[in-house]
């Protein structure tokens, strides 16, 4: 089982399968919400060939490739070498679709591609908001308000960014963090 870096609210790591799960749970709950119509075997596909991918080439937190040009890349190349085993373990024409959703999710070029990239970054702040404030580093403080750059294409993910932000911005208030500092670290 590959855990991820957040905590859930019981106190124990989150596997990359819990994610996935929540994840795929939101895609379905907000997609008849969305102003466009996305196709949603592919939006699923895509999230959780995602994760695999991510299972596969061992989880790496988004703060620690921030501003890390070499983690970054080095993090790529992991998840290029998982997905090629994916899809070569297949060997047929749907290990290659595969291939091709992973791609897809990591080039955001596709209104699906967006929305799974979206939800993947909510339902971590979800989890971090659900988790004890002590599990949470700095640089996750200023996070909780970085979630706009990946909703900002869509006024209905942006709505469900705002609320997720609101719970969060309530959090760190209630443990005394200085929050509208955050925010003028974030403009």
């Amino acid at each position: 089982m590959e855990l991820r870096h957040s905590w859930l609210s019981n106190g124990r790591r989150e596997s990359v399968a819990e994610h996935t799960w929540r994840l795929a749970l939101m895609a379905m709950a907000i997609e008849p919400y969305l102003p466009n119509r996305v196709n949603s075997e592919k939006l699923l596909k895509m999230i959780i060939i995602h994760d695999l991918v991510e299972a596969y080439a061992k989880d790496i937190p988004a703060f620690d490739t921030m501003n890390n040009n070499e983690a970054k890349a080095l993090k790529h190349k992991n998840e290029i070498a998982a997905i090629e085993q994916i899809r070569d373990i297949l060997g047929d024409e749907h290990g290659q679709k595969l291939y091709e959703y992973w791609f897809e999710f990591e080039g955001k070029d596709t209104y699906e591609a967006k929305v799974a990239n979206a939800l993947d970054k909510l339902e971590a702040q979800i989890q971090h908001n659900e988790a004890d404030i002590e599990t949470w580093l700095p640089i996750e403080h200023e996070m909780t308000f970085m979630l706009g750059k990946h909703t900002d294409f869509d006024p209905v993910l942006t709505a469900l960014k705002n609320l997720i932000e609101q719970e969060g911005q309530q959090k760190l208030a209630a443990a005394g963090i200085d929050v509208e500092r955050l925010k003028q670290q974030k403009a």
